[in-house]
């Protein structure tokens, strides 16, 4: 995958889920700059850089880079509020989704 297809991929997970560079640039803890020429295919980001931005998108790298853009059968709208979750309410969820 060349950094072209990085940056749409990026592009194709942050629009989906409803968030701006900006927002994208805050969560993977990132300037906007950089979203923007990653986006563009102007920078290819490092796996370091990668792991941030998935982060940053709710996904794992793992996520980003399989052919299926997100698990089947999940509503978009619940997706985009879960990555919205900071760590401690993920975890909390996490817990919730658990209890037997």
């Amino acid at each position: 995958m060349d950094a072209r297809n990085v940056g749409e991929r990026i592009t194709y997970f942050r629009e989906k889920s409803g968030m701006t560079k900006n927002k994208l640039a805050s969560k993977a803890g990132v300037s906007p700059t950089y979203i923007y020429q990653v986006e563009n295919g102007e920078k290819c980001p490092t796996v370091e850089y990668m792991d941030y931005i998935c982060f940053g998108l709710g996904m794992t790298l793992a996520d980003f880079f399989t052919e299926e853009s997100e698990p089947s059968g999940l509503d978009d709208e619940l997706l985009r509020k879960v990555r919205e979750l900071s760590p401690d309410e993920k975890q909390a969820l996490l817990t919730l989704l658990n209890r037997k």
